[in-house]
């Protein structure tokens, strides 16, 4: 008797420590993910302002002037405010195309890999599919092409290397010549475009990234040179 009580109190310690632990994890997580890089002002004029954008739960539609079969579905970088991608996005929507932006879950697209595939099923009447990322976002972009390969029809990566299998003829990446630690990881890569003075960064509206070098361009001309490269890569793809 005396045993088994002894054992009942241990197991109730064992269990409140592992509750206490497990209650500071969690507490961490979302400290973590609360901490993340918020849109800037020039980006959210641009949702509030803009024509041809709508927002559809976890989704910001960008449709161009012309409606069209082709659509690019966006993954943003870790802990970015996803809006911070719309002064780009509605650049490229120009290009003819529609832009799909994705706001993934703790602004992680780690933790929604496979979001497209919901996003392709919403949208039937496209016909081709690009799938597109920055950074993290990147990454994860590339590795649901690699296991989709016949439904996405190209991937651009900016800020980012390939990850996974998809073929490298049908990928673009760009990134800035500041970001050094891209540049190491592009052995194999087909179409890629290095922009001057660029950093990891100003592919979005977010301000100074940390562990980022300051960039010798604007970001309007970062971005701009981004949705040149992107719009020579799907006339080619087309």
């Amino acid at each position: 008797m005396n045993q088994r009580k002894f054992f009942s109190k241990r197991l109730r310690m064992v269990l409140v420590i592992l509750s206490g632990v497990l209650t500071i994890l969690v507490g961490i997580f979302f400290w973590y993910v609360s901490d993340y890089y918020r849109a800037e002002e020039v980006a959210l004029e641009v949702l509030a302002t803009a024509d041809g954008i709508s927002v559809q739960d976890r989704l910001t539609v960008l449709s161009p002037t012309v409606p069209t079969d082709t659509a690019i579905i966006f993954y943003p970088g870790a802990k970015v405010e996803a809006v911070a991608y719309l002064p780009l996005l509605s650049q490229i929507r120009q290009t003819g195309v529609t832009c799909i932006l994705v706001e993934m879950p703790f602004h992680m697209a780690i933790f929604d890999s496979d979001a497209a595939q919901d996003v392709m099923a919403r949208f039937p009447e496209t016909e081709h599919w690009y799938l597109a990322g920055h950074s993290m976002g990147g990454a994860m972009a590339s590795q649901f092409a690699s296991r989709h390969p016949d439904e996405v029809e190209g991937l651009i990566l900016l800020g980012a290397y390939p990850y996974g299998d998809f073929p490298t003829e049908d990928t673009l990446v760009v990134y800035g010549s500041l970001n050094q630690s891209v540049e190491d990881r592009l052995d194999g890569a087909e179409n890629v475009v290095e922009i001057v003075g660029g950093n990891h960064a100003q592919f979005g509206n977010y301000g100074e990234q940390k562990g980022d070098a300051p960039a010798e361009i604007s970001a309007a001309q970062q971005q701009r040179e981004t949705v040149e490269a992107i719009g020579d890569f799907l006339r080619r793809s087309a």
